[in-house]
């Protein structure tokens, strides 16, 4: 059997690939990229490629500056092409120390551990989230963002510059092997939604690094601003994605069970258990902005307080309704998570979570009752607790959490918790547009 390496290789003598970009990600989440000639292929995947890492955010160490990427080629994929003849390809790599020993501070190899331990209580993880995104005019008016369209929820638009990049973005996607499932727009005024097929976690993972830079540079080439920014504009919902869990077990999903009324399996009811009890600490990783936490508030469909449902779609986790005989499909959807987060940390904590539930045997509260929609006339929690309320709270709730610090590692948790206390810090020192309308003319 031909090993995926010598594929590699034989795709890209074939299809003449003059540049293979190395890919990986930062703890921030932002993807970090350099390019071999197809001459060194061969031996990046015998021994990987060596870098500086001291200037990549979060994997410095004073003793410790040279990384090794290794390339997995499980991943290699053409580029779509910019109207160049020189073909190029990419592939994700894993990051270890010079010594060869795994990097702790990997974000992909923090989700390639969880999923390990995943695969050794018998399960697999899939994940299909729902990517949204804005799509502005290059030049913002008085600081403000300038949608392209007043289009809301599922408007079928004109042929517009929005639609010709939707489409656009589809088309690559598709090429560089990322099925989608949904696409639309959303109800924000030039805002869209993008659905990824159902994958295990890490391939997802990699496919929302990918699906960023698509969108990005393909709305760049037509002159447009795209941004995954969680709430770019005041008034109106911001940029969720909304993740769609399951585990499967020896090619069964473990989540159902025809059986019970509401189809739901005891794995799952543990899964869903370890998630609601486990929300408030992994906030800071799934919505890890200051800005994330100005669309984390009521009225604005986005989750608020801590609670699971069916049908009501305040709940921060919902269990979509399954077709007759669909067993198959049966899911939990997370609402918290945005598109700015690091997936694979987001993927990773969330896994630890739903798998604490199922191992220490969480028992699931009831349902919310429909009739609650987050928040009570008073304006209190209506249902359970609620999800922190800004970055500096997620961050506490996070440095108390022995589950987060086990699934990120000490490197990582330490890093992550330090470099957005600075983003906290530089948050506070801001005066702000409202602050200067309120009080500046009145004081």
């Amino acid at each position: 059997m031909e090993r995926p390496q010598d594929y590699v290789l034989r795709r890209v003598t074939e299809r003449g690939v003059r540049l293979v970009r190395l890919w990986f990600t930062d703890v921030a989440g932002q993807l970090k990229s350099f390019a071999i000639s197809p001459a060194e292929l061969e031996a990046a995947f015998e021994k990987g490629m060596v870098f500086d890492g001291s200037s990549i955010e979060g994997f410095s160490r004073i003793a410790e500056e040279d990384m090794v990427a290794q390339p997995d080629p499980e991943t290699f994929e053409l580029m779509p092409s910019s109207g160049s003849d020189d073909a190029t390809a990419r592939m994700f790599c894993d990051i270890s120390g010079a010594d060869g020993t795994p990097f702790s501070g990997d974000p992909r190899g923090v989700l390639r551990r969880v999923m390990n331990r995943a695969h050794a209580a018998g399960f697999t993880f899939y994940v299909a989230p729902e990517m949204e995104y804005f799509l502005f005019e290059p030049e913002r008016v008085n600081g403000v963002p300038v949608p392209l369209d007043s289009g809301s929820y599922f408007d079928l638009t004109t042929a517009d510059i929005s639609t010709d990049i939707r489409h656009r973005t589809l088309s690559a996607l598709e090429a560089m092997g990322i099925p989608v499932e949904y696409s639309f727009h959303e109800d924000a005024p030039s805002q869209h939604e993008i659905d990824l097929r159902y994958d295990d976690a890490l391939t997802m993972a990699d496919s929302v690094m990918t699906f960023r830079l698509l969108v990005r540079e393909i709305a760049f080439e037509r002159g447009v601003h795209a941004t995954f920014m969680p709430k770019p504009l005041a008034g109106v919902q911001g940029s969720g994605m909304h993740t769609h869990l399951s585990l499967f077990s020896e090619g069964r999903n473990a989540f159902s069970d025809p059986s019970k009324p509401d189809g739901l399996s005891e794995v799952a009811r543990g899964f869903v258990a370890g998630l609601l009890t486990h929300a408030r600490e992994i906030t800071a990783v799934t919505n890890q902005l200051v800005n994330s936490y100005k669309r984390l508030i009521a009225g604005y469909e986005a989750p608020v307080d801590i609670s699971w449902a069916r049908s009501n779609r305040a709940a921060l986790i919902r269990v979509p309704p399954t077709r007759t005989g669909g067993e198959e499909s049966t899911r939990v959807e997370y609402r918290a998570p945005d598109p700015a987060c690091n997936p694979y940390l987001a993927f990773a904590v969330i896994l630890a979570a739903g798998l604490r539930g199922i191992e220490e045997g969480y028992t699931l509260p009831p349902e919310t009752p429909p009739s609650i929609t987050g928040y009570s006339d008073h304006g209190g929690p209506a249902y359970g607790h609620n999800l922190p309320s800004s970055l500096a709270e997620a961050l506490d709730e996070m440095e108390g959490s022995a589950l987060v610090a086990e699934t990120l590692g000490q490197h990582l948790f330490r890093w992550f918790l330090r470099n957005k206390r600075r983003e906290w810090a530089a948050y506070q020192t801001q005066v702000t547009q409202f602050e200067l309308d309120n009080y500046y003319a009145s004081l």
